[in-house]
């Protein structure tokens, strides 16, 4: 009996007794634990930071890219195209509004982002047309039955013109739609704004040339 006895306990003590390999698991279990934390606090802190400073960044980027700009500074080059409207053809030329201040918005009726910017452009020069700020719209390679529907379907009433051919736009060194060049009242290109325009880029841009 006294040996039975004996076994069991022994049996129990080791039951009881702690498992090294057991205790390195939990240790290890929560050493991870933390570290995913740390991680996922790290990674919500730096998408709060981008949240906070998206309309800096992209000034910074502008400005980088307009101090690279070899039109920035210089006459912006002439144009004379067709008047994008239904009526008989008549034409446009950037030279008829000199000594004005000039928004020159290139766009495309299948650019996404000009769909988005449409109605904020359109907004914005009823805005400021009483200061004798000029919009002109080049509609940028297109056809010009998609370009008269875009127009009438987003409600832009702002003189638009037809560069089918892209020599224009290409002369003004756009790559892509939209982009919008803010040239002053000495027909000078001040600043081009790359990609959609919000209402933050264009007050900042219509001060320099307002002056």
């Amino acid at each position: 009996m006294e040996a039975k006895s004996t076994a069991s306990e022994s049996l129990q003590a080791k039951q009881q007794a702690p498992v090294p390999g057991r205790k390195r698991s939990r240790k290890r279990s929560i050493t991870i634990f933390f570290v995913v934390r740390l991680l996922n606090i790290g990674l919500l802190v730096f998408l709060w930071t981008q949240l906070l400073t998206p309309a800096q960044n992209a000034a910074q980027g502008q400005s980088q890219a307009n101090a690279n700009d070899p039109l920035i500074g210089h006459p912006a080059p002439n144009f004379t195209l067709d008047a994008l409207n239904p009526r008989p053809v008549a034409q446009i030329s950037l030279a008829d509004f000199k000594g004005k201040p000039v928004v020159l918005n290139v766009w495309n009726s299948t650019c996404v982002p000009c769909v988005n910017e449409a109605h904020l452009l359109q907004a914005l020069w009823q805005k400021v047309k009483s200061q004798g700020v000029v919009f002109i719209g080049i509609d940028f390679q297109d056809f010009k039955s998609d370009g008269l529907s875009f127009l009438q379907k987003y409600g832009v009433t702002y003189p638009n013109v037809i560069d089918a051919s892209g020599s224009t736009a290409i002369n003004y060194g756009v790559t892509a739609t939209p982009e919008t060049l803010f040239i002053n009242r000495q027909g000078v290109v001040v600043s081009r704004v790359i990609a959609e325009l919000t209402e933050q880029t264009f007050e900042s841009n219509l001060q320099l040339i307002s002056r």
